[in-house]
């Protein structure tokens, strides 16, 4: 099998100015490693996508946050597939649990936004997750499954291929809690299960799953060690160049 190329992907959220991330790319636009070693992603607000895009080296992706299922319309306040793709956005965020608790997005709207994002030719990460509710009561593989069969339903084999999961612990995000490496690989591994029922066990290998919540400099290598944790989404930590660098470095060291 062909070694799944690591990923780290930082969530901007909505921080920074445009001089901040101006700031941001010029130190680091030239010291993330090649593309083929790791895949490195920056999701950033998108009013300063086609001021990054300009500046961006060859190395590094940008993608958005966030964007509207439909190719136009009524949607105020709303961003499209073409629209982003027009100003050379490569990549997109489609259902990070923040979209799902703040602004009502569901399963049903997940599973839109990816097959749009793949018409248009984005390439997304889509983002599962339980609440420590759901965690405590050990159901977190029942309810991630019901999550993954939703947003890959009616998605093909090869668009399946191209997207990339993350796998973030609602309880984790930004709560400087984490899941133990263990922990995270072993429901990174069910949802590799999860994939292989959907698509057979040699495409589900293939799929790069990210693991996000409170990952840093100090965990990310004892999370990179386990077997299925292909990379990470970072909030945080991805807002600092030389600390996002050194997320990057383990990553290349995997």
């Amino acid at each position: 099998m062909k070694k799944r190329v690591p990923v780290i992907a930082g969530n901007w959220k909505m921080f920074k100015t445009r001089d901040d991330a101006l700031s941001f790319i010029y130190q680091v636009n030239t010291k993330v490693p090649a593309k083929e070693k790791v895949e490195t992603i920056l999701f950033v607000s998108p009013i300063y996508l086609r001021t990054l895009v300009k500046r961006q080296e060859d190395d590094l992706r940008l993608g958005a946050q966030n964007m509207h299922f439909a190719e136009e319309g009524a949607y105020t306040g709303e961003v499209s597939a073409n629209q982003l793709t027009n100003i050379g956005t490569t990549h997109i965020l489609i259902g990070h649990s923040e979209r799902r608790q703040y602004f009502a997005e569901t399963d049903e709207t997940v599973n839109l936004k990816i097959k749009t994002a793949h018409k248009h030719g984005l390439i997304p990460t889509v983002c599962v997750g339980e609440s420590l509710e759901i965690r405590e009561a050990g159901k977190t593989n029942e309810v991630v499954k019901v999550q993954i069969v939703k947003a890959f339903d009616g998605i093909s084999k090869e668009d399946a291929l191209k997207t990339i999961v993350a796998y973030e612990p609602i309880w984790a995000i930004g709560t400087g809690r984490t899941a133990t490496p263990q922990d995270a690989n072993d429901t990174i591994k069910s949802i590799r299960a999860d994939l292989a029922e959907l698509y057979g066990q040699k495409v589900a290998d293939q799929i790069r799953i990210l693991y996000g919540g409170s990952v840093n400099p100090k965990n990310i290598k004892d999370l990179l060690a386990e077997s299925d944790i292909d990379g990470a989404l970072v909030g945080g930590a991805s807002l600092d160049p030389q600390s996002y660098l050194q997320l990057v470095e383990a990553a290349n060291n995997k």
